[in-house]
């Protein structure tokens, strides 16, 4: 006979004296498939401590790892897309982007920030994927410029972090527009001699790939980053080949002499920090 007895069956506690766990404490890892406590992700820099994925994070988490101490300015943060186009499909485009800015609490995008890295002044344009897919629309564009502009009126080193699915095509030829346009702005950068860093995330694609994410004077990504121009389903189906094993990972990028080096987010600013003062000695 057992030594216990459950005097009452069931759950008894009523549904008013229930607590709930906090939506976004927990988290399961996309790779390994093992929970993860927001508090773990944060101080591990959003990085399975089990498998080492990377996890996707947008530009709060990047400024909070990069910018010393979490302080930096915003710059050009009230730039909203129009609707030159008028332009609908299964929705408005200016009520999808009313969605977005109800969703994300972003503006567009991307933002971009100045501060210090490891003590190093530098300008940070990052884009963030949960806006429309970090789709390059207008504003992506603008203060990409706005930004290179503002590096070389202060002569500080500009840093890009991409992460998208491509052109917006919402905005047609005004997104396409902004690959032309970015790299003119990136030529005037090279010209004043001032260093610019390209960071492709998880994912980069698209024209973002095909202009200023593959423009750095280094580029450089992280383990397991998804990078290419158009996605292996079309490849495929346009080369009527099998792909090889692992194609367009940031591996595969880096084999193929398209990037300078992967790194670790856990080291990134400590090797940021460190080329920065290569650069400035």
């Amino acid at each position: 006979m057992a030594w216990f007895k459950r005097e009452k069956k069931g759950i008894i506690t009523s549904t008013e004296d229930k607590k709930e766990t906090p939506d976004g404490m927990w988290n399961k890892c996309p790779s390994c498939k093992k929970p993860l406590h927001y508090a773990e992700q944060v101080e591990n820099k959003y990085v399975c401590q089990y498998c080492a994925y990377h996890l996707r994070i947008g530009s709060k988490e990047y400024f909070e790892i990069l910018f010393d101490d979490n302080q930096f300015t915003e710059l050009f943060e009230n730039i909203r897309s129009g609707d030159p186009l008028n332009f609908t499909d299964s929705k408005k485009y200016t009520e999808r982007l009313e969605e977005s800015y109800l969703k994300t609490g972003l503006k567009d995008a991307i933002r971009s920030g100045t501060g210090k890295l490891d003590g190093q002044d530098i300008v940070i344009a990052c884009m963030d994927f949960n806006f429309i897919g970090g789709s390059m629309g207008s504003v992506v564009g603008e203060k990409i410029a706005r930004s290179i502009d503002y590096s070389i009126k202060n002569k500080i080193p500009f840093m890009m972090i991409s992460k998208s699915g491509g052109a917006r095509m919402m905005e047609a030829a005004f997104s396409l527009m902004q690959m032309a346009k970015t790299s003119a702005k990136l030529a005037l950068l090279s010209k004043a001699k001032i260093p610019y860093i390209s960071l492709l995330t998880d994912p980069t694609t698209g024209g973002v790939t095909a202009s200023y994410a593959m423009l750095g004077d280094i580029n450089i990504s992280e383990p397991g980053a998804l990078i290419g121009f158009a996605g292996p389903r079309v490849i495929k189906e346009t080369i009527k080949k099998d792909l090889p094993k692992g194609f367009q990972t940031s591996e595969f990028v880096l084999e193929h002499g398209f990037l300078d080096f992967i790194v670790d987010r856990r080291q990134m600013k400590t090797k940021l920090g460190s080329f920065l003062r290569m650069l400035n000695s």
